[in-house]
């Protein structure tokens, strides 16, 4: 029986195995190679790792675990779980059972991408959703602005720190009287109309058809489509979540245990807040110590 089985392999997860199997605590990392920033080019942020490919950071990763013999990284899919805390079983999708004492489900979100031709295309090079991760590459362009509701009032603030040159998309959206006049006191105009189709024109470039009016031409354009947990482990086990603007994100304690004694969750799938791969790993960390210390005897 392991100590703890992590499902998913991704920053977060990757994180809280460090902790465990420096430790000395058996841990199973489950993952099918498919991380939320795959489409991205570079990562920013994260201290030590700023502007490198993700994909290499978690390949580095994956080396550096290998010294820790407790740690055993399996390339499966969790397709089930049972139990209770101290004697859980994770049914893999090769059919294979695991058993452990504790559980951190880190299988991240998926971003439900909306049907206009181009955007899902585009995803990660000229359709971005995070100013943190992109902003200081693209800082003084001509941004532009999915409206997604009355979040994205507070995006135009926050999105002032990097470009005085705004501009919102409010795609069939409605935006109240006084925020546009807030907008325009801003020098941030309002294009109405659908998107109909994006399209790429360099790798930070972006053209906005609409059903009505003309093209808009925007140097890298953030969006914020809705996500959804990757996979439905946390429905089966009636784990308690809770609803954002953006999509279900798992409720956790300040522990990072779930609403399940024993089952402890990080990264995106449980970040209401602002995802990145540094918030991702300093909570993956968190979940493996806190699920190293409630076994302690």
């Amino acid at each position: 029986m392991d100590d703890v089985i992590i499902i998913g392999g991704s920053f977060a997860g990757l994180a809280a195995a460090l902790q465990l199997g420096r430790a000395r605590r058996k841990v199973t990392v489950l993952d099918t190679g498919l991380p939320r920033n795959r489409f991205a080019g570079r990562s920013h942020g994260m201290l030590g790792h700023d502007h490198k490919p993700p994909l290499d950071i978690l390949a580095e990763a994956r080396r550096q675990l290998a010294r820790y013999p407790a740690i055993s990284l399996v390339n499966a899919r969790a397709d089930s779980i049972s139990g209770a805390i101290d004697d859980f079983s994770v049914l893999t999708g090769d059919g294979v059972t695991l058993k452990a004492r504790r559980l951190i489900l880190s299988y991240g979100v998926v971003d439900q991408m909306p049907d206009v031709p181009g955007f899902a295309e585009g995803w990660g090079t000229s359709v971005i959703p995070c100013p943190y991760c992109d902003g200081f590459e693209v800082a003084g362009q001509h941004w532009g602005l999915v409206w997604s509701g009355p979040q994205s009032h507070n995006q135009v603030r926050l999105f002032h720190d990097w470009t005085e040159r705004l501009t919102v998309f409010a795609d069939g959206r409605d935006i109240s009287p006084d925020i546009r006049a807030d907008l325009a006191r801003r020098n941030t105009p309002v294009v109405d109309g659908r998107i109909t189709e994006i399209v790429r024109r360099g790798s930070h470039n972006a053209t906005v058809k609409l059903d009505i009016g003309p093209d808009v031409e925007v140097d890298i354009l953030f969006a914020h489509p809705r996500n959804k947990p990757s996979a439905s482990l946390h429905e089966a086990l009636g784990l308690a979540t809770v609803d954002t603007p953006l999509g279900i994100v798992l409720k956790v304690d300040e522990r990072r245990e779930t609403s399940m004694p024993g089952i402890y969750a990080a990264g995106d799938l449980s970040n209401p807040l602002i995802p990145s791969v540094t918030t991702a790993s300093w909570q993956g960390a968190m979940a493996g110590i806190a699920a190293q210390q409630s076994m302690l005897a």
